[in-house]
């Protein structure tokens, strides 16, 4: 197999053109959009399909489609009726680190809106779950997640009242829920996470500002505190069009 002599590690191998050599004609247009989309900066406007269905000559639903993935791999965004570049995704460590560290460490400004933040008695599949008591009093504290005031995800955390009795009367809906508990003396131990790939419910699509048809990038997290006891249990859900996740493995 040839490679190019330019062929980037991360890419697909010979840009994903098949043994046989028959690409899809909305494949070559998706390629050579894509290389447009590199030479332009991000927030610039993209021509019109019109323009596009004649400078490539194709059908506009051949470049339409072309869009349609660029659009799902995040390299591209709608601005009113227009598409722009969109900027590059953000990268979240998958480690016991905050959402507010991971976004600061690429120069962008976290930010988060409260959508709910109620108390209910623990249900069993939680207390099962997590190691909490059926019945005891949990709180649920549910977020949209905000990058540069752009929304990026929803956030749902479940934790026990005993642990956090105050969280209504003290807690910032707006800062680090970690950064929070640690002020109350409360250090996180380890955890354990899932990761799968979803859509969003009609609600969650509306609250995040997104597509049902976005794929979603669903993290599940159940943790612990220092000493082994059950602190939380989050649901998480990403933006598969701005977010890629990162870990470092050692053997």
């Amino acid at each position: 197999m040839d490679y190019p002599n330019d062929q980037a590690p991360g890419a697909p191998v010979r840009a994903g053109i098949p043994e046989h050599g028959r690409v899809p004609k909305y494949y070559a247009v998706k390629a050579r959009i894509d290389r447009l989309v590199g030479e332009l900066g991000e927030g610039d406007t993209l021509p019109t399909e019109r323009d596009l269905s004649e400078r490539y000559e194709v059908a506009r639903e051949t470049v339409r489609q072309a869009l349609r993935e660029l659009l799902l791999e995040g390299k591209l965004r709608r601005q009113g009726r227009g598409t722009v570049v969109a900027g590059p995704k953000l990268e979240q460590p998958l480690s016991l680190a905050s959402y507010t560290e991971g976004v600061r460490r690429q120069g962008r400004t976290p930010g988060r809106t409260l959508i709910t933040l109620d108390r209910f008695p623990c249900p069993e599949p939680l207390a099962a779950e997590t190691g909490l008591t059926r019945g005891e009093p949990v709180w649920h504290l549910e977020r949209v997640l905000l990058a540069d005031d752009e929304r990026v995800g929803l956030e749902s955390t479940y934790v026990a009242v005993a642990t956090l009795p105050r969280l209504d009367a003290e807690f910032d809906p707006d800062s680090s829920f970690y950064a929070y508990m640690d002020r109350q003396g409360i250090r996180l131990g380890e955890a354990d996470e899932r990761i799968e790939t979803v859509l969003a419910t009609p609600r969650e699509a509306l609250l995040i500002g997104t597509s049902p048809a976005l794929p979603m990038l669903l993290i599940h997290r159940v943790s612990r505190d220092a000493r082994g006891r059950p602190l939380e249990r989050v649901r998480t859900l990403y933006r598969g069009d701005r977010f890629s996740f990162s870990a470092h493995l050692k053997g």
